[in-house]
This record gives structure tokens, sequence and C-alpha cells, in this order.
């Protein structure tokens, strides 16, 4: 890790922040996906970084068998298969990817058999792109309903990943449909919703500006992924 690039990222947040007028503190998920243990720990010194951000169930276990104790809860930010979802309740501090009723069901489920509650939030595809998972904000009410209702779920927030275009417009309006969502949600439950997950490594700034409370950071702060090929 790059110290004066790691103090970029936290002045690039501050900066926005301004920019946006908020004083309310952001929460940081350092998205730790193909990433080492060593880097991990490496992460962990960064005293405003809060979360650990896994997208694969399977990747999460293997890591979190071998990292011992850790300041650093651990959220699935990734999409959850009904397979996995056993493990990953076993693993998981946070559920970032509730994108149907029936996986919210089974979540719900599976967490009385462990006696645990589930922070969960409901992953929201306002970009509309085909390649993107979370739940059609037009089904939106019906899951959010659902998961309002289960005892062994906790409703923090939504999350989304904006599309994916050069147009700051079209970026922009993917964060404030999912604003505008939480806001009649917050509404609709009578919840405090404080998370709104949205924002990574080339648009946080942008998300910032339209009320994100969480930004998901990889690559800016690891550095460029290699992936082995084989």
């Amino acid at each position: 890790m790059n110290i004066e690039e790691i103090e970029k990222i936290y002045e690039r947040i501050q900066t926005a922040k301004s920019k946006a007028n908020r004083t309310d503190k952001i929460y940081f998920t350092a998205v730790s996906k193909t990433r080492t243990v060593d880097e991990m720990k490496e992460a962990e010194k960064i005293s405003w970084i809060d979360y650990f951000g896994e997208n694969r169930v399977q990747e999460a276990e293997s890591k979190k068998s071998v990292y011992g104790e850790s300041k650093l809860k651990w959220r699935l930010i990734g999409h959850l298969q009904n397979n996995k979802v056993r493990k990953a309740v076993e693993i998981f501090d946070y559920i970032d990817s509730v994108d149907s009723v029936e996986l919210a069901l089974r979540i719900n489920r599976v967490a009385g058999e462990f006696n645990k509650i589930i922070p969960v939030l409901i992953e929201v595809n306002t970009s509309g792109e085909a390649s993107k998972t979370g739940i059609n904000p037009e089904k939106f009410s019906e899951l959010l309903d659902t998961v309002a209702q289960q005892e062994n779920l906790s409703l923090q927030g939504l999350m989304t990943i904006a599309p994916i275009t050069d147009s700051e417009i079209e970026i922009r309006k993917s964060f404030s449909n999912l604003r505008e969502l939480r806001d009649s949600a917050k509404i609709s439950t009578g919840l405090e919703l404080p998370i709104l997950s949205m924002g990574m490594s080339g648009d946080f700034e942008l998300a910032i500006l339209e009320g994100s409370t969480m930004i998901r950071i990889g690559t800016l702060l690891f550095g460029e992924r290699i992936y082995n090929v084989k």
C-alpha cells in the first residue's frame, strides 16, 4: 500500500463531504476480494477503515480461517446464492446483497437456526443494466415489506452499483434514485435505515454528493488486482 495514495483517498472523501455540506460520518468498506490476508491486515491499521467487504462466501471463509482476531467486521457485498446462505450467515457480520424475497426468507430461516439476528441491506439495481444484480425498483416494495417483517433480519438500509458510463448525470441519477427509495422506505416502515451503500473507486465522490453513507473501495486502496490466469 502507498501511504500517500491512501491519504489522498481520505482527502477526497473530506472534499466531497465539504462540497455536499455534510459533517456526518461516511463508513468505509475495504473491498478485499482477491486480496491476501497480509494485505488485509495492512488495511486494518488504517484508522478510518470500518469494514472488510468480500464478494464470495468461499473466499471469505478461507481467509477468516487463518486471519485471527480482527477489529473490523466483515460484510458480504457480492451476490449470494441460495446454497451458500448457511455458510454466509455463519461467517459474515452483515449481508449487504439481499435482492429477492426467496433469499430474504432463506437468510431469516437459517439465522433463526443459528439464533442470530443478521443486519442486512437490500440491493437495488438502479442502473437498469442486466449484468448487475439487485432487485428491480418496481419490485422493491414487496421485498422491503418481506425483509421488514422477518424477526431474524435487521434492515439497515440499501445498496446499489452505478451504471458503467462516463456520464456523471446518469451515475448521480442511479444514486439519487436509491436515496429516494430509502427515504420513502423510512416513511413506510418507520425504520431509520441509516445506510446508503453506494460509491466505489471510480464514483465515490459523486455518491457522497448524493447522500451515500457508506462507500466500497478496493482498487484505490489496494492497487490494481492481479488475477491468476490458468
